[in-house]
């Protein structure tokens, strides 16, 4: 048996492997490794012990401790569910005064509520409900149908333009494309209705005739919009005097809109969404017109 080969300098013995005359010295390994190796080791054995560990089949086994985690989580969820159901129940019962005013229930409405409206609304009206071009903004005071809680909730279960059989419906005609008005009657209507909302202009709109308008205006659009022009929410017919435009409501907008007409389309909420749902849904809205949001 050969004798070991130490390291002048250091005293431990080597392994016999060199590189470039480098020797690689066989070092005990350090306390500290054995110690913690010899805690982790000691750890493990008390876990498989006290906790479930080893598969035993169709089973495993328990552990001391009886720790179930599946039982943790399922009491969770009936906790949760418990708690749902009751401030569900306080908006299913009271009015929409009463939860408005009530802090805590609003709390949990506005939760369920931005879930609600980002997996059924936000994809026309935006994440903010701001809204776009063709889909109103609803954190501002321009309701086509009416801005209270019966009106919002009543605009949730039918729809707009659907074939539910309560649906609210609304279309402005295509004065200009079904030759309904003569070209210059419909520059002096736009010239008209642009004057309105922007008060001061002096020059008229694309060519028309403000003065002109008014009269195009009372002959044909004040059945829907009124004589002064304030709307109808009984027809879903905007206010034409504010800066509230579902299309825009600059010259050319109006010109298109005049001439090609609209109708939009909301879907009914009625078969998709529960009454409480779209309550919720609701009371979220007006929340967010109140906040200015």
């Amino acid at each position: 048996m050969g004798l070991i080969e130490r390291d002048p300098h250091t005293g431990h013995g080597t392994t016999g492997h060199e590189w470039n005359g480098i020797k690689e010295l066989n070092t005990a390994v350090p306390w500290p490794v054995w110690a913690f190796l010899i805690a982790a080791f000691a750890f493990s054995l008390v876990w498989w012990i006290l906790m479930p560990a080893w598969p035993l089949g169709t089973t495993y086994s328990k552990g001391l401790l009886g720790a179930d985690e599946r039982q943790v989580v399922a009491a969770g969820l009936r906790a949760s569910a418990d708690r749902r159901a009751d401030w569900t129940r306080r908006v299913e019962k009271e009015s929409f005064t009463a939860l408005l005013a009530d802090k805590a229930v609003m709390t949990d409405v506005r939760e369920a509520g931005h879930m609600l409206f980002g997996d059924n609304c936000a994809a026309c009206h935006g994440v903010g409900a701001k809204g776009g071009p063709g889909f109103p903004d609803l954190t501002d005071k321009a309701w086509l149908w009416g801005g209270s809680p019966d009106a919002v909730l009543q605009t949730l279960r039918v729809g707009v333009n659907t074939e539910h059989a309560d649906s609210r419906v609304s279309q402005m005609p295509a004065w200009g494309r079904d030759g309904m008005l003569k070209e210059q009657e419909i520059r002096d209507a736009v010239a008209y209705v642009y004057a309105l909302s922007h008060p001061g202009v002096t020059k008229d709109a694309l060519g028309g005739n403000a003065v002109a308008g008014k009269t195009v205006f009372s002959a044909n659009c004040a059945a829907c919009h009124g004589a002064n022009a304030k709307g109808d929410i009984k027809m879903g017919a905007p206010d034409l005097t504010d800066r509230f435009w579902l299309y825009g409501g600059d010259e050319a907008a109006i010109q298109e809109s005049v001439f090609n007409g609209r109708q939009g389309h909301m879907p009914s909420w009625e078969k998709r969404l529960s009454a409480t749902e779209r309550k919720i849904l609701a009371l979220y809205i007006l929340d967010m017109g109140r906040s200015g949001q």
